[in-house]
């Protein structure tokens, strides 16, 4: 009698493992935590609000899948009264590396959700809100898309955001695979006069459309062959500063079969090495990514692109040479790239402008919105040593040869 029972124990164990197994590899589904509104700023860049350690004021920021943590301002960290700590950490960015500073175990305070323990590198990012002309006080990368599921919907302006688990992506879209690591890697083919294969991060702190670094372009002959465009200059501002930038297109880009013809490229000197070549490329920007509603399931490794409404809306291909930032409290000229529009209409750095097409709003991103309109003339209104100037600015198009 006990041989027999012995042996139904024996014949049981396996079902019961098997039971037992199954049961621990069922993934509740993951269920939403919260949503809140965004705004985009020049090139597609979100921006969100959202406060630190209960402090009253709301702060601007840049949510970034390009960064590999999350940061504050220097001044707004000086304002928050926060304490710092020093490392031998370093920071690489398009202009080249800086130090890490700390602000240890903190909370960032977002709406619906509060995030613990959070370790803030300290940065300056006065030039980046020159850029668009708003304060920016952080940048959030890695250490909050990693604790959660992020939805980024272009169609409503809205956040969406879920706690780990089973996720049921929305039909009509495709599931993309990135390589491991803080920051979204995606293998993206692109072509000029030939299909060239390539690695580049998926970048949504990027306001353009495709990075590459010159090197890249170099060893691949990605733009060499005799009907090439001209490959025009201007300046971009960086984590760690400004440098110059090679402007010209691109025949075709495709991210998991969806194609994007003709599309605008920034070509740069990679002396930081960020993109670690030649591992990577460059960079995909969210000039292009925000045609698509995101899903980032960093805890599944897993990236999910669903077209949108804006889609097939036209890149921008306009080219002036003028450069501009918003500087205590005015929109001022700060460079002009020798043998451009800009440069053939007699704009001079430190002119002032007062409006573009009589609009006086003094709003930067709105006035770079208004000299997109590329084979037009825009009138600009300008202060020049306190005298007013009315000048006129043609709008070139870079897919002109």
């Amino acid at each position: 009698m006990l041989l027999s029972r012995f042996f139904a124990i024996l014949l049981l164990l396996p079902a019961l493992h098997g039971r037992a197994q199954y049961v621990a590899e069922v993934t509740p589904p993951a269920k939403l935590i919260t949503s809140f509104p965004f705004r985009q700023f020049t090139g597609g860049v979100i921006v969100i609000s959202g406060w630190v350690n209960h402090a009253p004021d709301t702060l601007n920021f840049i949510l970034d899948t390009g960064s590999g943590g999350i940061s504050l301002d220097s001044a707004t960290c000086d304002s928050l009264g926060l304490p710092l700590t020093a490392s031998d950490r370093i920071v690489r960015g398009l202009g080249g590396y800086k130090p890490l500073i700390f602000a240890h175990d903190n909370t960032l305070m977002l709406p619906g959700l509060k995030i613990d323990s959070l370790d803030f590198h300290i940065t300056n990012y006065e030039k980046i809100s020159s850029v668009y002309g708003e304060k920016i006080d952080g940048i959030i990368g890695y250490s909050f898309f990693s604790k959660f599921i992020v939805r980024l919907d272009y169609d409503s302006m809205k956040v969406f955001v879920y706690g780990p688990g089973e996720y049921a992506y929305e039909r009509g879209g495709r599931l993309l695979k990135p390589a491991a690591g803080h920051i979204p890697v995606l293998s993206v083919p692109i072509r000029n006069k030939k299909r060239v294969g390539g690695r580049y991060y998926f970048d949504t702190g990027a306001g353009l459309c495709l990075l590459v670094t010159r090197q890249f372009a170099r060893d691949s002959a990605l733009f060499r062959g005799r009907r090439r465009r001209k490959i025009l200059y201007t300046e971009a501002q960086g984590l760690t500063g400004k440098m110059e930038m090679g402007l010209t297109t691109l025949r075709e880009l495709r991210i998991s079969g969806y194609v994007f013809r003709n599309v605008p490229v920034y070509l740069f000197d990679d002396v930081s090495n960020v993109t670690a070549y030649p591992y990577l490329g460059g960079l995909v920007g969210n000039d292009l990514l925000r045609r698509f509603n995101v899903t980032l399931n960093y805890p599944a490794r897993e990236i999910y692109l669903k077209p949108n409404g804006h889609f097939h809306d036209r890149f921008d291909y306009s080219y002036t040479g003028l450069i501009m930032y918003f500087i205590d409290g005015r929109v001022v000229i700060t460079d002009i790239i020798k043998g451009s529009p800009a440069a053939r209409a007699d704009f001079r750095p430190d002119d002032v402008i007062i409006a573009v097409n009589n609009d006086f709003s003094n709003n930067i991103q709105r006035y770079r919105e208004l000299l997109k309109e590329a084979g037009t003339r825009a009138r600009l209104i300008i202060r020049r040593k306190g005298e007013l100037l009315e000048k006129t600015l043609p709008v070139k198009s870079i897919l002109s040869r």
